[in-house]
């Protein structure tokens, strides 16, 4: 080991630090992952709060992606935060998290065209920036169905949609959650907004980079007549294709949305990297005058390189996480970790969910 070379115990990956304005006791974040475990009405339970009560070790978690409004969901299951009763789940979740000393932001999410008149509460058409049917298929109470062609929404339909995102932002604080992160990712409605593979518009949402970025401006506008900006954050994809979702210049795109973030002051962008492409993620950290946390199948060593390299704020861990509730302990002692059992990813009920051995548990098969 070289003489300059972190170790766990000297890494800034296990110091405290302050996201915004909250103060973690680690530089580890729990990635927002839907694991389809919520009761009828979408409704958060006691499950999910023993689930993220669990993992509440993390410096923040991230909830699962929770639909603004019943027209936002794409999947069986999901939980909600439009209901009185969905808040009063989550109240639940933020509890048992808080109980454990932990920190929690609500991921606000609409899928867009990547869902099914099967799911949808009224059985009408998914909902887009242009009406082009993404190509697979996608889950549903019936199992797998091919996509639809979407609806493209009408311009003066986007000022309720945005009062949606702000409604839902003021449901999370009414639920206990210490803020929000906008999700503006991996193929969903802002991200199809943002891409011209899936923005054909000639209104003011289309064609040029800055009026297709529109729709994420006013959403975080929206949301921070909720919220201070130090407890909200964005999470982007540049160059993720997940839900058959494309741009034809994702670094001047995202550089440029980027810069546009930069002047709400935002807590952090959350950014999903594949770093086997040539997309320069180093250049949205240094636009970025906020905290940056990346996300991208990062482990021990990795993390730890990059937060004491300085390339990252934040380390956002998304399967270890499914499969360690204790992953900060253990990530600290590099191992061992649970493998994640991939089968029971979106199972339903405990198993695979709630049911991962803790360190001082797991015995000599962790």
């Amino acid at each position: 080991m070289s003489k300059n070379q972190s170790t766990p115990a000297t890494s800034a990956l296990f110091s405290p630090a302050v996201l915004g304005s909250v103060a973690l006791s680690n530089r580890i974040v729990m990635a927002p992952l839907t694991r389809s475990r919520a009761a009828p009405g979408n409704v958060p339970q006691a499950l999910n709060a023993r689930y993220y009560a669990q993992r509440a070790s993390a410096g923040v978690i991230i909830s699962e992606a929770t639909q603004i409004t019943p027209q936002g969901q794409g999947y069986p299951k999901t939980p909600g935060i439009h209901s009185q009763e969905q808040i009063a789940g989550w109240q639940g979740v933020t509890q048992a998290v808080h109980a454990r000393g932990g920190k929690i932001f609500l991921q606000l999410w609409h899928v867009g065209r990547i869902s099914h008149p099967l799911t949808l509460a009224d059985g009408g058409l998914p909902v887009a920036p242009s009406a082009l049917q993404p190509a697979g298929e996608i889950y549903t109470e019936q199992g797998m169905k091919p996509f639809v062609t979407p609806r493209a929404l009408e311009t003066h339909e986007i000022p309720a949609l945005v009062e949606d995102f702000r409604r839902a932002a003021a449901n999370a604080k009414a639920a206990g959650f210490d803020g929000v992160e906008i999700h503006a990712a991996n193929g969903y409605l802002i991200d199809q907004f943002l891409r011209d593979g899936t923005n054909q518009r000639n209104d003011g949402y289309g064609g040029s980079i800055a009026n297709r970025a529109r729709l994420l401006r006013e959403v975080t506008e929206a949301v921070l007549t909720v919220w201070e900006p130090g407890r909200v954050g964005v999470r982007l994809s540049p160059v993720n294709p997940f839900n058959d979702i494309v741009d034809s210049a994702p670094q001047a795109t995202f550089e440029a949305v980027t810069e546009q973030l930069n002047a709400y002051r935002l807590a952090y962008l959350h950014v999903v990297e594949d770093r086997s492409t040539k997309f320069d993620f180093q250049r949205l950290r240094q636009i970025f005058n906020g905290a940056y946390i990346a996300n991208g199948d990062y482990d021990h060593d990795s993390a730890i390189a990059a937060v004491d390299g300085e390339r990252a704020d934040f380390i956002a861990f998304g399967k270890l996480f499914i499969a360690n509730p204790d992953l900060p302990a253990r990530l600290r002692r590099d191992g061992p970790y649970n493998a994640p059992r991939s089968d029971s990813f979106y199972a339903g009920g405990a198993e695979g969910y709630d049911d991962y051995p803790a360190l001082e548990t797991a015995g000599a098969e962790a």
